[in-house]
């Protein structure tokens, strides 16, 4: 039988409500709606929205609408909404959306199968669940941002690992699990998006290494941490950098072939204390090429070799190019929904997110009565 594409997306007919939030939750609301779900932001009736909507990609794909969550009105059109709704998003402090009547035990009341999902840094419970926090924070406690950086200064990898990576993707990947089993028996729950449990869940590898004493806990002495001359980055001539992932045997025979090296008169390097020795010669090489000239030097070969970009450099790298990567969509540039799916494509970024929505307009959309 011949598959007929959807282009709706693979998540089409699923009803979101996001509240307004910043970084992980507004991220993950984002990953619904380029996969085709119908998602409303709950957003402030301070101008917020609007003034974002032109400028922050991560708000796309989805309309707003404008509430004020101290009204008792706007409690019960938010109320009416969710009710009617499969899956929840909020990123306040613990105890925030009980005191505001909409906390799971109200919700869940009244929409047995909502997926309530709540991101949070520290999770709903435990010692340091009421404070405040960052990326930079949960990413601390949970062991990785110790091992992350120079030899001699953590180095916080931007909010890619704690938001997105920790937060907002486990918080999508534990809705959509919640969501297959509110369809398999009508029962909602709630998810508990915590980025350090996220973390330290993609900690996994690392610590299991640990455990087996194949990582040393320090920064800049491992396979993977910058410490390996075969898995780290090189400066060129002109002041950029080229980065190296030649950790099988014949990857890295290729990367040397090119330096013009020889495997036989090269320290050997399963032996760690070689590797300063190692970075060294590879590095004053290196040095006298531009970045651009080891590209075409390394360009289609198995050596594990590739340029470090900037981003308009990335922008319009030939392979970001070919898969349209970084589509320009209503004048900016950016990245497109991932993955691809083969049969249930994400839909066209498009400009909902301009488009804020009257209560009358919402109902009528949703089929509220």
């Amino acid at each position: 039988m011949k598959n007929k594409n959807d282009t709706n997306g693979p998540l089409s007919g699923l009803k979101v409500v996001e509240f307004d939030g910043l970084g992980p939750t507004p991220f993950a609301a984002m990953q619904l709606a380029d996969m085709g779900a119908n998602v409303i932001r709950i957003a402030r009736k301070t101008g917020t929205q609007s003034a974002n909507q032109f400028t922050d990609v991560v708000i796309r794909n989805r309309s707003y609408i404008e509430l004020d969550l101290k009204d008792d009105k706007d409690i019960e059109v938010a109320k009416k909404v969710i009710s009617s709704s499969d899956i929840l998003i909020e990123g306040f402090r613990p105890g925030v959306m009980e005191r505001l009547g909409l906390g799971p035990d109200e919700m869940l009341a009244a929409n047995e199968k909502l997926v309530y999902g709540r991101m949070t840094g520290w999770g709903q419970k435990g010692p340091l669940s009421s404070t405040a926090g960052h990326d930079i924070n949960y990413i601390s406690i949970s062991g990785a941002l110790h091992a992350i950086g120079t030899k001699d200064t953590p180095i916080a990898p931007l909010n890619l690992l704690g938001d997105f990576a920790a937060g907002s993707m486990y918080l999508v990947f534990g809705i959509l699990c919640a969501v297959l089993h509110a369809k398999k028996t009508g029962q909602g729950q709630v998810v508990d998006g915590s980025i350090v449990d996220g973390t330290a869940n993609l900690m996994s590898m690392m610590y299991s290494m640990f455990n087996f004493n194949k990582w040393e806990d320090r920064r800049d002495i491992n396979l993977l941490d910058g410490g390996a001359p075969f898995y780290t980055t090189y400066e060129t001539s002109d002041n950029r950098h080229i980065s190296v992932g030649a950790i099988e045997d014949k990857f890295y025979l290729e990367f040397i072939t090119k330096l013009e090296l020889n495997l036989d008169e090269l320290p050997i390097r399963t032996d760690k204390s070689n590797w300063p020795k190692l970075k060294d010669i590879f590095q004053k090489i290196i040095k006298t090429g531009t970045m651009r000239e080891w590209e075409q030097i390394y360009c289609g070969t198995d050596a594990c070799v590739a340029p470090v970009l900037n981003f308009e450099e990335a922008f319009v790298d030939p392979h970001n190019t070919y898969r349209g990567i970084f589509p320009k969509a209503f004048n900016i540039i950016q990245p497109k929904p991932a993955p691809d799916l083969s049969v249930t494509p994400a839909p066209k970024i498009t400009e909902k997110h301009k488009i804020r929505l009257t209560e009358a307009e919402l109902f009528n959309q949703w089929d509220i009565k």
